[in-house]
């Protein structure tokens, strides 16, 4: 099973589009993410759902995480559910969704594709997309609803909409940090940052806003372009300095506590177990991605 734990970069890759599916195979992304919904036309939502499978099978043949985001409303989303669930799609992202019943029903459908294909019962798991204003007030319910979700994001674009407000930080900072606090409860992946996701132009703009989404307590993110990708995955990764300068201070906070001291100085700096705590936090998921990149 997928660990989405160690998920950075996600790319949408248009079901579509040939040209996109050719490319993405050569990028270092951690997740492809097929596209169902906004970069699919309406008259090209059943040429999409049917190309999925075989799109996935080469995608996880060439050793990716395969995501595939469907669409709303329940006409089109049974369909895609129906024809995503498959050996090779680990997680299916669900646009819209305004609360935690919508995580239920669906769970419930995947239950029965699941047996169906023969897939072992809880194959497929989910990220919810938060897109509207009744999606936000029930954010911390979505996030624990179901087994099944994995991670949630906020979509920037259709919840300004929504919400009549700009795609800018001080709109977006709120929802964000909220959306983090909803994940870290309920123990599943916070996905995103604050802005837009269709910003790909300025790199240096984008790599600004990766380290401030880290600083802010998410892991991963989607990236609508390959340029991104290298970048979410530079930014979402400890570096090695800090790695070594975590060591050492757990280190040194190791050699007084065991003297009976439950705090020490580091570098001009008070460290008590808060402080260890995230130092141990930097170095086991440093750790975590050296032993994924051995296996591979």
């Amino acid at each position: 099973m997928a660990d989405i734990n160690l998920w950075r970069s996600i790319l949408f890759v248009p079901a579509t589009s040939d040209r996109f599916v050719e490319s993405a195979s050569r990028r270092p992304a951690d997740v492809l993410q097929i596209d169902l919904e906004d970069s699919v036309s309406l008259a090209n939502k059943s040429l999409a759902r049917s190309r999925v499978q075989g799109i996935a099978h080469k995608f996880s043949s060439a050793g990716y995480d395969v995501a595939v985001r469907i669409n709303r409303p329940w006409h089109m989303t049974l369909p895609d559910i129906e024809q995503s669930v498959c050996e090779h799609v680990a997680v299916l992202t669900l646009p819209k969704v305004p609360d935690a019943s919508y995580i239920r029903f669906v769970s419930e459908i995947i239950d029965k594709c699941e047996a169906d294909k023969r897939l072992v019962a809880g194959h497929t798991r989910l990220i919810a997309m938060i897109e509207d204003a009744e999606g936000l007030a029930n954010m911390a319910e979505i996030a624990a609803a179901h087994p099944r979700v994995c991670g949630m994001i906020v979509g920037a674009e259709d919840l300004a909409a929504n919400m009549r407000m700009a795609v800018n930080d001080d709109a977006l900072y709120i929802p964000n940090a909220m959306a983090v606090a909803s994940c870290r409860r309920a123990g599943i992946v916070p996905i995103g940052f604050v802005g837009s996701v269709a910003d790909f132009n300025d790199e240096n703009e984008f790599r600004l806003k990766i380290k401030r989404a880290r600083s802010l307590g998410f892991d991963a993110a989607f990236c609508i372009h390959p340029k991104q990708v290298e970048i979410v995955n530079q930014e979402f990764s400890p570096n090695p300095a800090d790695v070594d300068l975590a060591r050492a201070l757990i280190l040194e906070f190791e050699k007084h506590e065991a003297l009976g001291q439950a705090a020490c100085t580091f570098q001009g700096r008070m460290v008590d177990l808060p402080v260890v705590m995230q130092a141990r936090q930097l170095v086991e998921r440093h750790e975590a991605y050296q032993q994924r990149l051995s296996k591979n």
